[in-house]
């Protein structure tokens, strides 16, 4: 029988960051590289030069720009999570299970990838289905994953556990992305028509990965237990109370209030930014025939690298400065690279951002996740219930971000408008952070 590990055992803290070494291969495979590219592939029509000539989707007798379609059934996606989590985090609380629900989350993410084998034009129904249950399967777990920070490790040792975790996604990710890519790249020394096969294998894989390498997680992970859980019936709404009260506690403490204002703001860029990225490269960069699929899964791995990096050096950073401050450095570099994106159109300028896209994404993810554990107050037992606001509240930015690039694709036609919304975004972020240092001051 295994033995239940201390807060802050090294054996507990690896175990919490291993899950992102399981659960990362689908934002990466699913959520960034291959799946766009196929998306891509099955929904335009391009010319010799690599420009666009038709990107209409049909759908249910309506005809979508297929950057909007994929954007709105994101948006919903993430809607749904706003919706159950604080119901699910408010039952998990009080019965003292977050980790059954952190398990279920898992396996609909997991199986949701394996379905999307079917996804092809005259099954797209389904394989929007598909899509949309992994976004909430994967989503929905890290509702429950990012609530165990403050459990399983203490405050001195969250900023680096927060980074080995992203890390560990990175690397992880990154492995299964390269047997991916060589699995599509050699199709005809493997045997395949052509790419397609291989690549809805890939989602397969994506799904057997996560499910199965999570099982090192769950395995040590430990069950919460609530000592005072109330009957069922009076917790159905007992989620968004807490929120309530969360929301009540982070008001009446003036820094915990800005900080969330500021991730609210710049989380609506940077998880748009990183769940249109490729779909944005294949329409607006002006590939070579046949370059595009390698091109883009190359600039996914050197984004995937250099992230690695930029978290782990961001909370070395903290060691020296404040949490805050180092923020407010990471968003200025992102304002850099929404202008900068505006403006591009070949593929070594693509490379180029995605080296900086790289450099600040894994660095403010963790960083966020970590600054955030630490305004928590020490005598609070119900974590679960703050980082179920930290994630509603991102996830609303996901939906407001995904509707704003959905709506400026379906408008105008042309997403690069949707960039400029995105670094103001930002720009108030920094705003807001720096109320927070005008405030230590004090």
């Amino acid at each position: 029988m295994k033995s239940i590990l201390s807060k802050g055992h090294p054996k507990l803290l690896h175990a919490w960051a291993f899950y992102d070494w399981a659960n990362s291969v689908y934002s990466l495979v699913i959520s960034s590289a291959i799946f766009p590219v196929y998306y891509g592939a099955l929904t335009l029509t391009k010319n010799v030069k690599g420009e666009v000539i038709n990107d209409r989707v049909e759908f249910f007798g309506f005809s979508f720009n297929n950057d909007a379609l994929i954007s709105y059934t994101t948006a919903l996606a993430f809607l749904v999570v706003v919706i159950i989590s604080p119901i699910l985090s408010g039952i998990a609380d009080n019965l003292g299970n977050k980790k059954r629900f952190m398990q279920f989350f898992c396996y609909l993410g997991g199986v949701s990838c394996i379905g999307l084998y079917f996804f092809e034009l005259e099954y797209l129904g389904v394989g929007l289905l598909f899509y949309f249950l992994g976004l909430i399967g994967f989503w929905g777990s890290l509702v429950f994953y990012n609530s165990y920070l403050p459990d399983i490790a203490h405050k001195d040792q969250q900023d680096q556990v927060s980074a080995k975790g992203f890390s560990l996604g990175y690397i992880g990710s990154v492995i299964l992305l390269l047997l991916c890519l060589g699995m599509i790249l050699n199709y005809e020394m493997l045997g395949f028509e052509n790419e397609s096969l291989p690549t809805r294998l890939s989602f397969v894989l994506t799904g057997i990965w996560w499910i199965g390498f999570s099982q090192y997680s769950f395995y040590y992970l430990p069950q919460i237990k609530n000592e005072n859980s109330k009957p069922l019936k009076q917790i159905i709404l007992g989620g968004y109370k807490e929120l309530r009260q969360v929301y009540r506690k982070i008001k009446l403490a003036s820094k915990f209030k800005h900080f969330l204002t500021a991730f609210f703001m710049y989380s609506i860029a940077v998880q748009t930014i990183m769940l249109i990225a490729t779909y944005f490269g294949v329409k607006e960069i002006q590939w070579s025939k046949g370059d595009a699929t390698t091109g883009l899964i190359t600039s996914i791995l050197l984004i995937q690298f250099v992230a690695i990096a930029g978290a782990f050096f961001s909370a070395r950073l903290t060691k020296h400065y404040a949490n805050e401050r180092v923020l407010i450095g990471i968003n200025i570099i992102w304002v850099g690279v929404c202008i900068y994106a505006f403006f591009i159109k070949t593929p070594i300028q693509f490379y180029v951002l995605a080296f900086f896209v790289g450099l600040v994404m894994g660095a403010i993810q963790s960083l966020s996740r970590s600054t955030f554990s630490k305004y928590i107050p020490e005598t609070e037992t119900d974590t679960t219930s703050f980082f179920s606001f930290y994630d509603v509240t991102e996830k609303i930015g996901i939906v407001i971000g995904m509707s704003i690039y959905a709506l400026v694709a379906q408008l105008t036609g042309n997403v690069r408008y949707a960039i400029l919304v995105l670094l103001l975004c930002f720009v108030f972020g920094i705003y807001k952070l720096f109320q927070i240092l005008k405030l230590s001051k004090r």
